[in-house]
């Protein structure tokens, strides 16, 4: 069979797995294609303003990536849990599930948001040794870190809303929220409609509103639409075995994104100690990177609310035949996205204002980005996706820690501080570590060991 072929069996939309995934996938990616609009935009409109506002910006904005990588953990887990127990029906426990993230999720942000208000200057102070980009990156995660607070609570909302195949209202929520942002941004930073011209604060103004705006449209879902048997008493429930399942099932997960995210912001630190020139180039091949994969991430989550649904249900046989669909569809879409990078590069060039030698690393990292996202699909949608939807999230853990951290970041340091090599050199080794991995990714597929139903008769007595 020809790929061509098997492009056309997965574009079949007449087969219904095929439509449900088109329904969840869709939505997903539209919120992930304007979430990274909002950052396309912020780089666009602060290159405008100078490189070191869109450096600053980048660095600090680490914070709110490694954030994001802890959100994803626990979100990770919200998905195993509430995708297989939608398929069992059973909502009271999906509102224990929900009750037990938001603790976890506000309690750890609260701690950050404090850091970013009481010590700006010496978290920037992690990623980069220049003083000027110390100084615009602390004045913006001062104001910055209260956004996150809003965010610790909308995006668990969203995601349970995801996992019960709401997807479309949780990307009509986000996405007013991130156009409402990227509104703001320009009317903060350029003094449009008679506001102040406050630059890299207007950034941060602005998103602040923005998550205000988002919170409160998850509030209005909740109590209009009552898709959950809400309570206050609901959502404080306790119940052990809930509980136990869903650290013994997200902790791993949590584990997993928090250290591959922590490895990431490691290459910033790498990055950023080579110069204003290769964090603003690399700034913008990671937008471009993000705004070209949305269709992969979002068949990554997709993919696993219809897994764990079926799984939930029972249908073992039919989890393990659209996981082979998935991964079908998934590796389509990544050949397309690495063309998409590719014919993109002169529109790029054409809207970035950068240095000449940021343009010369800017075009280099677009070349590498273009293969680097046919490995990034493929392991993200195989181990965050159909993985943990059959309840397996210890297996990436393991396989991300040990790529990232005895590999990866080891290299990355030894190539930029002890061989000193070219810039672009360390970049290139930065951006081999999807590929470490898909050898033992495929092997662990083949294995199906991933493929389990972890819900639970909470009907019978015995059970909680």
């Amino acid at each position: 069979m020809t790929f061509f072929r098997q492009a056309r069996q997965c574009l079949d939309f007449h087969d219904p797995f095929y439509r449900s995934l088109a329904a969840l996938v869709l939505p997903i990616a539209l919120q992930n294609l304007i979430n990274a609009a909002v950052n396309s935009a912020d780089v666009l409109m602060l290159s405008m303003v100078n490189q070191s506002s869109l450096s600053a910006v980048s660095l600090a904005n680490q914070v709110h990536f490694l954030l994001t990588g802890f959100y994803y953990g626990v979100t990770s887990g919200i998905t195993m849990l509430v995708s297989q127990y939608w398929g069992r029906g059973d909502r009271q426990s999906i509102l224990t599930i929900m009750g037990i993230s938001l603790r976890l999720s506000v309690g750890v942000t609260v701690l950050v948001t404090l850091l970013c208000f009481f010590c700006p200057a010496a978290i920037m102070r992690i990623f980069t040794n220049d003083t000027e980009l110390i100084a615009i990156g602390a004045d913006y995660l001062r104001i910055i870190g209260f956004s996150y607070l809003l965010m610790s609570i909308s995006q668990v909302y969203l995601c349970v809303m995801r996992s019960m195949e709401r997807a479309r209202v949780s990307t009509i929520i986000s996405s007013i929220a991130l156009l409402l942002n990227i509104f703001l941004n320009a009317v903060f930073i350029f003094g449009f409609l008679g506001a102040p011209k406050l630059g890299v604060i207007g950034v941060s103004i602005a998103t602040v509103i923005a998550r205000v705006a988002e919170l409160a449209l998850c509030i209005v879902d909740a109590v209009r639409y009552r898709t959950l048997p809400y309570s206050f008493a609901g959502l404080f429930r306790k119940n052990r075995v809930l509980f136990r399942d869903f650290i013994h099932y997200s902790l791993p997960a949590l584990g997993n994104d928090c250290s591959w995210t922590i490895a990431f912001a490691s290459y910033s630190v790498i990055l950023g100690h080579l110069g204003s020139d290769m964090v603003a180039a690399s700034s913008v091949a990671t937008t471009v990177r993000d705004l070209c994969t949305v269709v992969c991430f979002g068949i990554s989550s997709g993919g696993a609310v219809l897994l764990g649904k079926s799984i939930g249900a029972g249908e073992m046989e039919e989890a393990r035949k659209n996981a082979s669909r998935i991964c079908r569809i998934t590796l389509l879409f990544g050949a397309v996205t690495a063309i998409l990078i590719l014919a993109a590069r002169p529109l790029i060039f054409m809207a970035i204002q950068l240095t000449d030698t940021a343009y010369q690393y800017l075009d280099v990292m677009l070349w590498i980005s273009s293969y680097y996202v046919i490995g990034q699909a493929i392991n993200t949608t195989v181990i965050t996706g159909i993985f943990r939807a059959g309840g397996d999230s210890r297996f990436g853990f393991l396989c991300d820690t040990i790529t990232m951290w005895a590999i990866s970041v080891p290299l990355g340091f030894l190539s930029a501080f002890v061989f000193c090599l070219p810039p672009l050199w360390v970049y290139f080794i930065l951006c081999l570590d999807e590929f470490w991995k898909i050898p033992v990714v495929y092997k662990h597929y083949k294995s199906y060991k991933w493929l389990n139903n972890i819900t639970r008769d909470f009907s019978n007595p015995s059970v909680g």
